[in-house]
């Protein structure tokens, strides 16, 4: 039975994830409003691409210091969040709703609709892993939250270079799940100070 304590911290943390999620989801539907859904037009591949663009760069900062293009750390977190749900739409999506045509375009409100199924099933597995490790996230150094992010990237492009195929580990999916945690965990520290 979970005490009273472990309760109101679950509460706390769902808080904070919904407020960092919900900066997330805005960022996002003002990007479908300006750009519609240009995003589908990459392959999974290319997605993780982009996350790893934007973990690779936070490293570079954490480790010289020094930002020269301006970004911040916390909108790449933000664009990492963004992007796995993007990655995690399109696995989700059939071949055939995949496919490079006239129709890949998809309106705003389907997409912003599969981006908050996205969100909530991540949000969901978090609590579960929440439970099991005891919020062990706290203790970490968003320096380690930004390694664990690359790693995960980097076994993404192996399955993927394998063409999906693995033996022993899970697929794709739910490193895309993770690393969107924890780019949430790392923006829940940056917003503590």
């Amino acid at each position: 039975m979970r005490s009273i304590k472990g309760y109101i911290k679950l509460d706390h943390t769902l808080k904070q994830y919904d407020e960092i999620t919900g900066k997330c989801r805005d960022i996002f539907e003002k990007k479908t409003h300006d750009y519609g859904t240009a995003w589908r037009i990459l392959r999974s591949s290319s997605l993780t691409d982009q996350i790893f663009i934007k973990a690779n760069r936070i490293r570079t900062i954490q480790v010289t210091g020094k930002n020269k293009v301006g970004e911040s750390i916390e909108d790449a977190f933000i664009a990492i969040v963004n992007y796995a749900a993007m990655a995690l739409i399109q696995l989700s999506l059939d071949d055939d709703d995949r496919v490079i045509s006239e129709g890949m375009d998809m309106p705003a409100r389907d997409a912003i609709k599969l981006f908050n199924e996205k969100i909530e099933e991540a949000r969901s597995l978090m609590i579960d892993k929440n439970h099991d490790y005891g919020e062990a996230w706290r203790d970490m150094r968003v320096s380690s939250l930004t390694d664990l992010i690359l790693m995960k990237i980097l076994r993404v492009k192996q399955i993927e270079d394998n063409e999906g195929k693995t033996k022993i580990s899970e697929g794709v999916e739910g490193s895309f799940y993770d690393m969107l945690n924890y780019s949430v965990f790392a923006l829940i520290h940056l917003s503590e100070g």
